[in-house]
């Protein structure tokens, strides 16, 4: 009998933030597989785990004052149970790179419409370059935006890109 994969602890680096500078919370969610990194076809995915991705994040987010929590699994209810929770635990946005279940996941497309925050769909290699099968995600049209192709570089840029969303979306003071 295979062991679930556990979620990650949360990542955090540094010092507190001040109090009234409250952090800006991200739910990052890697799928089916993301776990093998660094081990895996590292001729299409590279040679960093994920762990090493997960901290390359962290030392970003830290700089602009960002809280990342950073979790996979190879079960697709699972992370549909914690794209549905994620508002109430306090997150203000997503990063989802669902590796194989982007082409196949309405259960992960509904999950993103409940959810009510923000989601960047992520991959590290660019499924539009790859097989036919990979250029269709089920995901993307409840998605903000997408960042594909960029290796490891692609979590920090999806990360960017939605605190810029979240920026645009914010009242102002």
């Amino acid at each position: 009998m295979a062991a679930r994969v556990k979620a990650a602890q949360p990542v955090r680096r540094g010092k507190s933030k001040p109090k009234g500078d409250a952090a800006t919370r991200v739910l990052v969610l890697s799928g089916p597989n993301l776990h093998r990194l660094g081990k895996r076809q590292p001729e299409i995915y590279g040679t960093q785990t994920l762990e090493d991705i997960h901290r390359l994040l962290a030392v970003h987010a830290e700089s602009a004052n960002t809280q990342v929590t950073c979790r996979q699994s190879n079960y697709e209810g699972e992370l549909v149970s914690w794209i549905g929770d994620a508002k109430a635990e306090g997150f203000h946005g997503l990063l989802l790179n669902p590796g194989a279940l982007t082409h196949t996941s309405y259960a992960l497309y509904d999950a993103l419409l409940g959810a009510e925050l923000p989601c960047v769909e992520l991959h590290l290699s660019n499924p539009d370059a790859r097989e036919a099968f990979r250029r269709k995600s089920t995901v993307a049209p409840a998605c903000v935006g997408r960042v594909a192709g960029f290796g490891a570089t692609s979590y920090v840029l999806a990360l960017d890109g939605l605190r810029a969303h979240l920026a645009r979306q914010a009242p102002p003071h």
